[in-house]
């Protein structure tokens, strides 16, 4: 039976109910392509804010880093230990500091476990080749100080040929599994001491630190092994110790 006529000569509302196939199809096909275009904009977004995150948190490690050292070094404290190098022999005592172009050795009171809260502690810095040989890190060693302990680190001491001084010798610093990576990736990382001394030397800076006296600045002189535009390079710190007084002189009362 054919459908009735409506007077506009149109068919009856029976007959124009309804999609057809094809427009279904359309509308399916549109609407996934909004839902890919969005996911592909999420997608792009999370992306990006993991990398600008990333970025966030190694610059924000190359800050703390700078700001740790910088804070132990300037809490150095001026100690003489008693080194033994013979069991027949009475200890010696002398000036607990240790400055090598690869190492460094002192007492501070500031220390990665607990800033200044803490104990003293002996810290024991260390410049080791990076993976598979690739780059160097540094290295740090927190030994709880006491006078028994900063003994054991040093052996006794040598004569300096040339100016006659004595120096304490001490034991190669031992890295292992309690040992903390202050940086990592690196190029190249060298310490070195500045002395001060009456006209005509003046300021001079040292690879290696010779006995007798506490530096007055040390300096950590460090690149990283790919430099990234975009992240808070590594970068050398000066920072001067605030020790003025010789441990072996007697305060005055």
């Amino acid at each position: 039976m054919n459908g009735t006529l409506l007077p506009d000569g149109r068919g009856s509302a029976s007959e124009q109910k309804g999609v057809t196939l094809i427009e279904l199809l359309v509308a399916i096909t549109l609407l996934s392509l909004l839902s890919l275009g969005l996911l592909m904009t999420l997608r792009v977004g999370l992306n990006a804010m993991d990398k600008a995150n990333a970025k966030l948190m190694a610059n924000r490690r190359v800050a703390s880093v700078e700001r740790i050292m910088r804070s132990e070094i300037e809490n150095l404290i001026p100690v003489v230990a008693n080194c033994v190098s013979d069991a027949d022999r009475p200890p010696e005592r002398l000036m607990y500091f240790e400055g090598r172009p690869d190492s460094m050795r002192f007492v501070s009171s500031y220390s990665l476990q607990e800033a200044s809260r803490g104990m003293p502690r002996i810290l024991e810095f260390q410049v080791i080749p990076g993976d598979l040989g690739v780059g160097v890190r540094l290295v740090v060693n927190e030994l709880v100080y006491s006078p028994q302990q900063a003994g054991a680190t040093c052996t006794g001491s040598v004569q300096d040929p040339d100016t006659g001084a004595v120096m304490a010798v001490f034991r190669p610093i031992q890295v292992g599994p309690g040992s903390f990576v202050l940086a990592d990736k690196l190029a190249y990382c060298r310490f070195r001491f500045r002395d001060f001394q009456p006209p005509p030397i003046g300021e001079q800076w040292l690879p290696v630190w010779p006995p007798g006296r506490w530096p007055t600045a040390v300096e950590i002189d460090m690149a990283p092994l790919a430099p990234d535009p975009a992240r808070l390079p590594l970068a050398t710190i000066t920072v001067p110790t605030r020790v003025n007084r010789q441990p072996y002189e007697p305060y005055v009362q």
